[in-house]
């Protein structure tokens, strides 16, 4: 069971065995090894004895055990308005030189602040939800549908998946437009080679833009050519003169500027569409984890014959969950059917149908309701320490997703910042790996990369510190 403090705090996965003897011992035992693994670091609040409770669905006498015998070890504090935090403790090297008077071994560094993009918050991920699901399907999925399943994959899933884009993406495919994936990049795999077998040659991607779309296209048979991206989202009047007739875009928050695309651009990328007979294929990866207002529509609501949208569950619950969607035009779907029929034999069948039951039983929009507040949370905290640091102005877009681009000052050097940080066990990409690697690539404000998604607001402090260092010598 994974536990969350609080908005923002920090995770941890209990593991209660209601057969393995006092469940107030294993609580003990489980928090006590956090605190020496410093997964739970020093000044981190604890949840209330009542909250605890809540969450791990036991009584709340058990929980004022724990933590009374945690405070006698030492392993916590406690004061009146500030409630139970861990307590500075030796680490474990010096305990036991206190303990044999002799030297011990040096005690090892934190762990490395990785900021890297497109991570989700893994201790989040919704594991007791998925387990019932998971079980659920077990009891309920016929044992006819046990065998290979529907070549576009389980229609209760294309049913349910469509009536969530509809809800809350403001599109308007039904089942009959869904192909169930393996994640995103299958996904856009046979997308790309179904519009290839459709004489599509050519296709513009963002630059910067998403890693290996390039090297995607190119497998498929298209050439990719580069199209700039602004404060406004791709350059629709580059995109004409690039002579693509298909375009692949993140248009909610672009990958890694994190704009958003225009509302003129918008409908000028449409109507580039009808007048070359092309095609927009958009990348549907984080638009719910928007802050500052209702998460802007899908693409493919504008005109359902021009686009194919691309969805999955790698940034909403886990990368582990290997199950995405294409809603296509009737004109694309029984190619990307075919090439799908032809690469594998589809998703596996209990999964699709648990992910089918955790979104239409509502544990799916709970847990993005829980997540987008802890992720609004570490956005706060990564502006404050930014501007700290770096002066005002120097996080872009922050209205959505989990990932920012850190503006470096003029002059710098992306890759040697980076390289400088990473001694500082801070990993983080340069703008420069999102970028074309041609020679005549329009020079862009060095920056870099801040995933946010994984890493909590301790290691976002001290990550951004690191950064600031490297950035002064």
């Amino acid at each position: 069971m994974t536990v969350t403090w609080g908005q923002g705090g920090p995770d941890l996965l209990v593991a209660l065995d209601r057969e393995a003897g006092s469940l107030g011992s294993q609580i003990q035992d489980q928090l006590r090894q956090a605190i020496r693994d410093q997964r739970l670091s020093p000044g981190e609040r604890l949840p209330s004895t009542r909250r605890l409770a809540e969450l791990l669905g036991i009584a709340r006498g058990t929980v004022v055990e724990v933590y009374e015998q945690l405070l006698a070890e030492g392993y916590v504090e406690s004061a009146v308005g500030s409630g139970t935090r861990v307590a500075v403790i030796p680490s474990p090297g010096a305990m036991a030189q206190r303990a044999s008077r002799v030297p011990s071994a040096p005690t090892s560094s934190p762990r490395p602040v990785d900021f890297e993009y497109g991570i989700p918050d893994l201790r989040s991920v919704p594991l007791t939800d998925w387990s019932w699901a998971i079980s659920k399907a077990t009891q309920t999925l016929p044992t006819a549908q046990l065998g290979d399943e529907d070549a576009a994959g389980s229609r209760h899933l294309r049913d349910v998946i469509t009536a969530y884009h509809r809800r809350v993406r403001a599109g308007c495919a039904t089942a009959e437009d869904a192909v169930v994936v393996s994640g995103f990049r299958q996904g856009l795999t046979f997308a790309l080679a179904t519009l290839a077998r459709h004489g599509i040659r050519r296709i513009a991607l963002e630059d910067p833009g998403p890693r290996e779309h390039d090297l995607i296209a190119q497998r498929a048979g298209m050439e990719p050519v580069p199209v700039p991206v602004d404060d406004q989202g791709l350059n629709v009047d580059r995109l004409r003169e690039s002579g693509a007739r298909a375009v692949l875009l993140t248009p909610a928050h672009q990958c890694p500027t994190g704009v958003a695309l225009g509302p003129s651009r918008r409908r000028d990328l449409i109507a580039w569409a009808d007048q070359v007979d092309g095609v927009i294929v958009e990348d549907d990866y984080d638009a719910e984890f928007r802050y500052d207002r209702q998460p802007v529509g899908s693409l493919q609501g504008l005109n359902s014959a021009r686009v194919i949208a691309l969805g999955s569950v790698s940034k909403t619950l886990a990368p582990a969950i290997r199950l995405g969607w294409v809603l296509a035009p009737p004109q694309f779907l029984h190619g990307i059917v075919k090439e799908k029929h032809l690469s594998s034999r589809g998703a596996p069948g209990l999964d699709q149908e648990a992910l089918a039951l955790l979104m239409e039983t509502g544990r799916f929009d709970r847990h993005l309701r829980r997540v987008r507040e802890i992720y609004r949370a570490r956005r706060d905290v990564l502006a404050d320490e930014v501007a700290h640091a770096f002066g005002p102005g120097r996080l872009q877009g922050l209205a959505a997703g989990c990932h920012a681009m850190l503006l470096l000052p003029t002059g710098s050097s992306e890759r040697a910042v980076a390289q400088a940080a990473a001694s500082r066990g801070v990993r983080v990409n340069p703008l420069g790996h999102y970028r074309f690697q041609t020679e005549d690539a329009e020079p862009l404000p060095p920056a870099l990369v801040l995933g946010f998604g994984n890493v909590t607001e301790q290691e976002i402090r001290r990550g951004i510190r690191g950064i600031a260092e490297a950035t002064r010598g």
